[in-house]
């Protein structure tokens, strides 16, 4: 059995989940294992000195690491203000005062140079105040750390856990939803990406910014909406037998999300991932939908699964009590294979494996079914219509994340 993660273990030894423990008490434990949680992650990475003074001044926050971008060999990073440039370990470091734009580019034996300074080892690119450091039409308000790879580098982003919500929420769901429906969102994505923190693989990132984590496209641009959605959960989390899980969303569900093992086989199952009802999501485009494969585009797909030859048929091998497909069977001249739903979309672009019709055509494959995504927990358009009837984001949480809790960690 793994070992409890410090994380866990610190949360465990607090009055959150102790009923017996008067209330001044557990307020007090509570404020201990709030520092001690923050601190153990917040020392998980290196960070060098801030060179702004006013970052002495600025609240705690856990730490984050966003990988912006691989293998880049050059890049124009744009400040709107002050601006700090150092390495490591500050044997270089530099300040520009006033707005402007940087040039990135890789040198020769693993070197890197940021405006004139020029390292093998990472630099840091540090905004001041209120300065905002743009990349790839994206804003940015942490830390860049240029990281040498070879002959090429990466661009990460340190920046808090709060602020990173920031750039989260508007790409995963519309800033224009009702707050409640935001509110929920808040708390899924700040549970999904602490509970990705407690087993961290990569040793220059925790998160990616794309769909393999969370959507992310920078906290430098702020809606109203979104920041009053995370302001207003701030340290809220999903937990089930006193632990974080991995708090799955998807867009839409088509009238009910499945048991996560119907989208990763391999996962165990827990009450709040078993699946559950959703009365509110057809008022979506994504509820119901239909699309025309080619052919020949199922055919690479067997190919990558070892089966060569041209399609002879296609079918629903196995299905959830929800009517989601989990395995197809793909036959061809050469063989069949049944494979699960979820690669298969993936690899072809199915909407969702909630299929409600599906034939073999001359030139194509003919789909119909509900949904967008894998299915699994909380179904966004479920949680935008739930909010629109009067519901609130714990009430959202609770349909979707059955038998969890909601507590407070920070």
């Amino acid at each position: 059995m793994k070992s409890t993660p410090r994380f866990l273990l610190v949360l465990l030894a607090t009055g959150l989940f102790c009923a017996c423990a008067a209330p001044s008490k557990r307020a007090e434990l509570a404020r201990t294992a709030q520092g001690e949680a923050n601190s153990a992650l917040l020392n998980r990475v290196e960070m060098p000195q801030s060179q702004d003074p006013q970052a002495k001044s600025r609240p705690k926050d856990v730490t984050v690491r966003i990988l912006l971008a691989e293998n880049q060999k050059s890049a124009r990073i744009k400040h709107s203000g002050k601006i700090y440039i150092y390495t490591l370990d500050l044997a270089k470091k530099y300040k520009i005062s006033s707005s402007g734009t940087l040039a990135v580019k890789t040198l020769g034996g693993g070197k890197v140079q940021v405006g004139t300074l020029q390292s093998a080892k990472t630099i840091v690119i540090e905004p001041a105040g209120n300065t905002l450091l743009s990349w790839n039409n994206n804003s940015y308000s942490g830390k860049i750390f240029i990281i040498p790879a070879g002959k090429t580098f990466h661009l990460v982003e340190y920046v808090p856990l709060e602020t990173y919500l920031y750039g989260v929420l508007p790409y995963e769901m519309s800033y224009t939803w009702p707050l409640e429906a935001l509110k929920a969102q808040a708390v899924a994505a700040r549970t999904y990406t602490l509970k990705t923190l407690e087993n961290v693989k990569n040793q220059h990132f925790d998160l990616y910014s794309d769909v393999r984590s969370q959507m992310y496209k920078g906290g430098g641009k702020q809606y109203d909406s979104v920041k009053k959605a995370v302001d207003q959960t701030r340290g809220e989390v999903l937990t089930y037998q006193d632990k974080l899980f991995f708090t799955y969303y998807h867009a839409n569900c088509g009238g009910g999300t499945d048991d996560v093992r119907s989208w990763n086989p391999g996962t165990a199952s827990i009450k709040p991932l078993s699946g559950a009802s959703c009365k509110t999501d057809s008022h979506s485009k994504s509820y119901k939908w239909e699309m025309n494969l080619p052919r020949s585009k199922v055919e690479t797909y067997a190919k990558t699964i070892g089966l060569s030859g041209t399609l002879k048929s296609l079918k629903i091998a196995r299905k959830t009590d929800t009517g989601r497909a989990t395995n197809l069977t793909v036959r061809t001249s050469k063989g069949s294979k049944t494979v699960p739903c979820g690669k298969f979309r993936l690899a072809t672009g199915i909407r969702s494996c909630k299929i409600t019709k599906l034939s073999v055509r001359k030139k194509d494959v003919h789909f119909e079914g509900k949904g967008y995504g894998h299915g699994v927990g909380m179904c966004q358009d479920g949680a935008h219509g739930m909010a629109k009837d009067g519901k609130n984001y714990k009430k959202i949480l609770k349909n979707y994340y059955p038998g969890s809790e909601i507590q407070t960690i920070q």
